[in-house]
């Protein structure tokens, strides 16, 4: 019992928000510099002068802001922020540091695009990688590959959430056998989602597709807890890579990232992670593997509840 409660103590503060994610846009001009930030309005309820700290949160090495403003738009449910920038001289590349994840929730991603003089480049900042250096080239196609690869895995590992539903397929797997057939749908899932929504007509809202993660996890949860022979825990796994597959899909959706590179790296990520986790599950007791269960329903009826209340 401590550790299903040590386990939902430890998730449900990551739970707030599984997709939190923002852009900003870059705009240089020999020494001068515009930059426009958008946050999804949610993201700053708990933020106190956000058109202060946000602006705060996002530097570049040099520059003076001279001017900034911001204003919510509530038409699309966010908040904007512009400034201007002068660096002491011309720049040809600019060294940016982004902290948005210690104000917003610490699984915030954040997109910079900047162009300069018909040049462009991009950096991706989360909690772990907050520098980099926009040096307004074209990149390569290894770091294009090994850029947009890493961002998969940073976003299959970034958060508790992310490495729970993980969890929840190590402890629903009863044999080595089941592990590799839970683990191949789970996958075939999560990449048919991410691959058919831009497909489609209807684009989930990131609050539907945590809701419907909360309860996809909540189920399998009961499943190992009350239907301990079940026979079909490959499909239930299934719709729960759809699920955990629409998450992707609005990250690719925010970056324009490759969906081959990006899944690619979160399916090897996942692929390393399960194998470690299902050693140890696959080793553990009955009475362990009820426990985390147990926790792990817990965790995802609790997640739905916070996700219809905001």
């Amino acid at each position: 019992m401590r550790l299903a409660l040590c386990l939902l103590a430890a998730a449900l503060p990551a739970a707030a928000h599984v997709m939190s994610m923002s852009s900003g846009d870059l705009t240089v001009d020999g020494a001068r510099a515009h930059y426009e930030l958008r946050m999804p309005l949610y993201e700053i309820a708990h933020v106190a002068n956000p058109e202060r700290v946000l602006l705060d949160h996002v530097r570049f090495a040099g520059a003076r802001m001279t001017h900034s403003e911001c204003r919510t738009d509530a038409a699309h449910d966010a908040y904007l922020c512009s400034a201007d920038y002068d660096f002491p001289a011309p720049v040809d590349r600019v060294d940016v540091e982004c902290t948005l994840a210690s104000v917003t929730v610490p699984n915030h991603v954040h997109l910079l695009r900047a162009q300069m003089g018909g040049k462009r480049d991009e950096g991706v900042f989360d909690l772990g990688f907050t520098r980099a250096t926009l040096r307004f080239r074209p990149p390569t196609a290894m770091e294009t590959t090994v850029t947009q690869a890493g961002a998969g895995v940073v976003r299959a590992l970034g958060g508790a959430v992310q490495v729970l539903f993980l969890v929840v397929l190590a402890i629903a797997a009863r044999s080595p056998r089941e592990l590799f057939a839970i683990t191949g749908t789970f996958l075939l899932g999560q990449c048919s989602s991410a691959l058919a929504m831009p497909l489609l007509a209807w684009q989930p809202a990131p609050r539907f597709v945590e809701a419907a993660m909360a309860l996809a996890i909540a189920y399998l949860a009961v499943e190992v807890l009350l239907l301990p022979e079940a026979g079909v825990r490959w499909l239930v796994t299934f719709v729960l890579g759809i699920f955990h597959g629409m998450y992707f899909h609005l990250f690719l959706q925010t970056t324009g990232y490759s969906a081959s590179r990006v899944l690619a790296g979160a399916a090897l990520a996942e692929i390393a992670l399960l194998a470690v986790m299902a050693v140890a599950a696959l080793r553990a007791s009955g009475m362990l593997h009820r426990v985390a269960a147990g926790a792990l329903l817990l965790f995802g009826m609790a997640w739905f509840v916070m996700r219809l209340r905001n």
